[in-house]
């Protein structure tokens, strides 16, 4: 595998890379990050190959509390322009989205929890997702959605939310899902979030949220498969 410099933008410090890190790490990978609760700067295109973005707490249109939301989605849609690899997750997919001109909108739902997705026939015959069956449960811990955008091929739906995952023109996948977490970093944003764990159609317990403890590996192998499917874009 090509060694990709990833750069990674994370939103809040409860939420991390995850497993990602794992991945990285392992493939030798060098690594830079923006960090815009710490005030950190936006990097220069041409100095990463590959952009994650991470999720958070706010909404893509909070702009007028978090300043760097505007910046942040117009550098989105330039390193799309500019061919790099792009990862959204949760909120990264909703930033990714609205980088791309779609809607970004309240869910009728709120999702979280272990909830099975299930992957679409363009999905089961991609590049990145064919052999992973047609049904993974994974994690989720959002309120808001997106439109799909323009030119995009929907990968993934699960009964709550329907625009689970796409890709867009190869480079670009966007997850509204988790792949990423651990016991440790899902504890954060239990620690965090844990006024939102309000009776839900689609809303687990604390103690559902932790006794899943098989899925965190299956995860983190079904993400390994995806992360190195989508570097060899590069």
């Amino acid at each position: 595998m090509k060694k990709l410099r990833i750069h990674y933008f994370q939103h809040v410090a409860y939420e991390g890379l995850g497993s990602i890190e794992d991945w990285i790490l392992l493939n030798g990978h060098p690594l830079t990050a923006t960090r815009f609760f710490n005030g950190d700067r936006l990097p220069d295109t041409a100095d990463f190959d590959m952009l994650i973005v991470m999720g958070g707490s706010m909404s893509v249109d909070d702009d007028d509390a978090y300043h760097w939301l505007t910046p942040e989605k117009q550098f989105i849609r330039k390193a799309v322009d500019a061919g790099k690899i792009v990862l959204g997750i949760c909120l990264g997919s909703q930033l990714v989205s609205s980088a791309l001109g779609s809607r970004v909108f309240r869910n009728k739902e709120k999702e979280i929890g272990w909830f099975d997705i299930e992957l679409t026939h363009e999905a089961q015959e991609s590049k990145i997702f064919h052999d992973l069956g047609s049904r993974i449960k994974t994690f989720h811990w959002h309120g808001d959605t997106f439109d799909l955008p323009e030119g995009a091929i929907l990968l993934a739906s699960s009964a709550a939310c329907k625009n689970q995952a796409y890709i867009y023109k190869e480079r670009v996948l966007a997850l509204q899902c988790h792949f990423e977490p651990t016991p440790d970093s899902l504890q954060h944003m239990i620690d965090i979030g844990r006024k939102e764990l309000k009776e839900g159609k689609y809303v687990q317990t604390e103690e559902e949220l932790t006794a899943e403890k098989d899925l965190f590996e299956l995860n983190r192998k079904v993400l390994f498969t995806i992360l190195n499917r989508l570097a060899d874009q590069a």
